[in-house]
């Protein structure tokens, strides 16, 4: 027997369409790539995201083609979200901090027909359009006067006059659920990246998901300013749950450094903020000399990468901001776990409630995970057996964009778990922490060590910036671990007082053989540390005594 309930198909268009009846006037603000603010409404967004719609049909795209962008946290790059989307077209939105050989190759590789980009990114663009045949379209997301003349790029078009001769009234299609809607390539370090393909019925479920009480608790009454860029895994759908909520959205553009976004802040009243660690240290870093406060932000997500546990003290602590520590990944959609107390634990002394705090949290409904061994074998949740993580859900990907078979693993009762390709443990109450990602796992006598461990002490250091802890070969141990610094401005710290520092915070086989200072920490394309470039650099190391 069925329900007998209406089948309304969930698709993309629908979360506009709500945001616009019914928080109409809610504001999005933008800092745009030339300075200036710009700000309108849920409604004028929603009009213009079908004038988009209407240039593409103009176009003759065929339905699930790919319309691409390179582009910043903007209210152009939303109207893509929505336009591209909505219409029945595949948003492929590219990391520009990728190669652009790399870009070249993901563009042909998604084959992409239309690509839309800041002009930021002109010179990316200028160097890689003749190896793009797929493309037949070049659009500079900019005002009509601001085309810059000469730029090689056959028939490239200003975004405004692309739209702007089209009617902002459209009729979104109506299609299946499951149409593929938006297309993000991993940042991967070895070989050719992959790309996860999302869908309408996964990216509205997730939009639902992030924005309840104990994940982002997203709401009308919030003014929440994406960081996590919108290039990169949907912007943790900050869109799609603002859209769905009604929230004001306050959007950065290219300016991230600390100052900027402070001002920014404070200017819009900003109540929630999401981004990586390395944003936020930026942040904190302009706002402590200065004996700078928030006046309205009380609520930050923080993923992307582990978040040192000083830099939750420091924002709970010092600002009376809250943390809640995400963890997730592109074939994730992203979001997987966060880190918000069971009532249970609202009572704990403060140490006790900071070390939960230090988790990656709670799986969100919609997300199954369970930790193996190498032997594939359910390892149980106490909180101290540690296994390769699986995850499974509506929202987590079957298999990639092109290729071959599936990269999911199955159990006994033929279920598909996706290997996320991080060594974690769960606790009793089902929060779960990354003790690493499986490459990176340091195993010394038999025993392992947990390099997000070392790289936390070390970075709770207050002339520590960065750290980061790989590796080394020992003829005895097999592995050893060293510690790999970059000093903030002016610091100055010497090998053994950072050594000693590790004393009485972990076991002393885990304490690191061996201090590195560096000029800076290779970062990868969204932030992450990239350890295979470190361990590059340190090319010819020995450790101490070998």
């Amino acid at each position: 027997m069925l329900g007998l309930m209406q089948s309304q198909p969930l698709l993309i268009s629908s979360l506009i369409d709500f945001a616009a009846r019914h928080h109409g006037d809610a504001q999005i603000v933008s800092r745009r790539v030339e300075g200036d603010i710009h700000r309108y409404t849920y409604r004028d967004l929603s009009a213009r995201s079908k004038q988009l719609a209407n240039a593409i049909e103009a176009l003759g795209l065929a339905q699930g083609e790919r319309v691409a962008s390179l582009a910043w946290n903007g209210y152009r790059h939303m109207e893509m979200y929505f336009g591209v989307s909505g219409s029945g077209r595949v948003l492929h939105t590219i990391n520009p901090r990728l190669h652009p050989d790399q870009i070249a190759w993901i563009v042909g590789h998604a084959e992409d027909r239309v690509l839309c980009f800041d002009t930021t990114f002109l010179p990316i663009v200028k160097a890689i359009h003749d190896k793009c045949p797929t493309v037949q379209k070049w659009v500079l997301l900019c005002d009509a006067d601001k085309l810059p003349a000469d730029t090689g790029i056959p028939g490239l078009c200003s975004y405004e006059d692309w739209i702007g001769g089209h009617s902002t009234d459209y009729i979104w299609p109506q299609f299946d659920e499951n149409t593929a809607s938006s297309l993000c390539y991993t940042s991967g370090t070895t070989g050719n990246p992959k790309a996860a393909l999302y869908s309408h019925r996964s990216t509205t479920l997730h939009a639902y998901a992030a924005a309840l009480p104990d994940v982002m608790g997203l709401s009308a009454r919030d003014s929440v300013l994406p960081v996590v860029p919108m290039f990169h895994v949907n912007a943790w759908g900050v869109p799609y749950s603002a859209a769905l909520t009604g929230a004001k959205v306050v959007f950065p553009g290219p300016a991230l450094d600390g100052k900027s976004l402070y001002e920014l802040m404070e200017a819009e009243g900003v109540t929630y903020a999401a981004g990586v660690p390395t944003i936020w240290q930026m942040l904190l870093g302009y706002m402590q000399p200065n004996g700078l406060r928030f006046s309205t932000l009380k609520r930050t997500v923080i993923g992307g990468s582990a978040c040192p546990p000083a830099m939750i003290t420091t924002f709970q602590d010092v600002f009376g901001v809250e943390v809640l520590h995400a963890w997730g990944m592109t074939e994730m959609s992203p979001l997987g776990t966060l880190c918000t107390l069971k009532n249970k634990h609202l009572e704990l002394p403060a140490d006790e409630k900071m070390k939960i705090l230090q988790k990656q949290g709670r799986a969100i409904y919609g997300v199954d995970m369970k930790i193996v061994n190498e032997l594939g074998q359910e390892q149980p949740w106490d909180g101290k057996s540690y296994g390769d993580l699986l995850v499974r859900g509506p929202w987590i990907i079957d298999s990639y964009f092109k290729g071959e078979g599936t990269p999911l693993v199955y159990d006994e009762q033929g279920r598909g778990w996706f290997p996320t390709g991080d060594v974690a443990t769960i606790d009793a109450d089902g929060f779960m922490q990354i003790t690493d990602r499986s490459k990176d796992v340091i195993k010394s006598g038999g025993e392992w060590i947990s390099s997000i461990d070392i790289e936390n002490i070390a970075m709770a250091h207050p002339a520590v910036a960065m750290a980061a802890c790989i590796g080394m070969f020992h003829p005895k141990w097999d592995e050893r671990p060293i510690v790999a610094v970059a000093l903030k401005a002016q610091a100055v710290l010497g090998r053994e007082e950072l050594l000693a520092f590790f004393e009485g915070k972990t076991a002393k086989w885990q304490i690191p053989d061996d201090v590195v200072f560096v000029d800076a920490i290779p970062l990868g394309a969204t932030g992450k540390m990239l350890k295979t470039r470190l361990r590059e650099m340190l090319a010819g190391y020995k450790l101490p005594g070998l």
